[in-house]
């Protein structure tokens, strides 16, 4: 896998990624809710990823990676770094087809993600929790097992995967103005890009950051990459950088780039819980909490919203402590 703006996706790879990853995975419902309709004064229709196999949107790009593999690199396994969702969704799809997965994890990522991937039986070496430890340690599992590295986000099989997502949306509900998701490494908000400025360019993609990791908004702003190395937030999955293949996307193809404070994101994701009754990350309340902060931006309009794991650890829910 090469990280240059030359090796991007196209809409042909994620419609073939569509078609490879079909038996692996769930095509998600997607739900509405009155009382955020009122709230927003926007239609909101959620494409629930949370209850996507592995608990996340990203083992649709895990699964085009793994099964895309010749049977001679896939027997080296694949190996990648990531704070849990990414991880658990390899796991998941390397189980699947019978090969190991090394996952290089923060020690400090939530014990529900790290059982999760044992339990799909990926193997795990820890680091500090920053961008640098966490590519450092990579670096020496890498070398020592041969495996194919999957990247969790700047990886073209992997964005590519990812925007099958937006693809089923746009298939379950007609006549969106916009769609939201969440934005770390940008996967998911690169799959949104690719897909939706060929089905439907009429659509404007927004992407939802948390304040206290908000290297995206910067970047956006400055109209190139700024990365932070160990951000602090309650959004687990939203602490990383953009790099090259997420940036192009990015940077052509978003509206716009909103944030949310910390107890924004919470107050969002305990609404979702007691108004929808359903199980959602902290990461994926980013985006319902801009659209409470920004109303006008969305007031009359018709907004996919994706929800992008469900994979929390109920023994520390953020509002126990807030």
């Amino acid at each position: 896998m090469k990280d240059v703006t030359t090796n991007l996706p196209t809409y042909e790879d994620m419609l073939a990624a569509h078609e490879r990853i079909k038996p692996y995975i769930h095509r998600t419902p997607v739900l509405t809710s009155s009382y955020f309709n009122e709230l927003t004064g926007a239609q909101l229709f959620f494409k629930c990823e949370n209850f996507q196999k592995a608990g996340a949107f990203k083992v649709r790009g895990a699964s085009n990676a793994v099964f895309g593999l010749s049977d001679e690199v896939a027997a080296k396994g694949v190996a990648t770094h990531s704070s849990g969702n990414h991880a658990l969704s390899l796991s998941y799809a390397a189980g699947r087809r019978g090969i190991p997965c090394h996952v290089v994890m923060p020690r400090t990522a939530p014990q529900a993600k790290k059982d999760a991937v044992r339990g799909y039986g990926g193997i795990i070496t820890e680091c500090e929790p920053s961008t640098t430890s966490r590519e450092a340690v990579f670096a020496e599992v890498h070398e020592r097992t041969g495996a194919d590295f999957v990247h969790p986000y700047n990886d073209p099989r992997v964005i590519a995967g990812q925007g099958t997502c937006s693809k089923e949306l746009m298939e379950q509900v007609d006549g969106l103005d916009s769609v939201i998701a969440p934005i770390g490494g940008g996967g998911m908000v690169s799959g949104c890009c690719l897909t939706l400025s060929t089905l439907a360019p009429e659509v404007k993609i927004y992407a939802a950051e948390p304040e206290q990791a908000d290297d995206a908004y910067r970047s956006f702003k400055a109209g190139h990459i700024i990365a932070d190395d160990a951000p602090n937030t309650i959004a687990d999955g939203l602490k990383v950088p953009l790099k090259e293949n997420t940036w192009h996307f990015v940077s052509h193809h978003v509206t716009d780039i909103l944030t949310a404070s910390e107890q924004e994101i919470i107050d969002a994701m305990k609404l979702t819980w007691q108004r929808m009754k359903i199980v959602m990350e902290a990461s994926c309340a980013v985006p319902l909490a801009t659209i409470l902060k920004n109303p006008e931006v969305f007031r009359g309009k018709r907004v996919g919203v994706i929800i992008t794991g469900g994979n929390v650890d109920l023994d520390k829910l953020p509002w126990m402590n807030s």
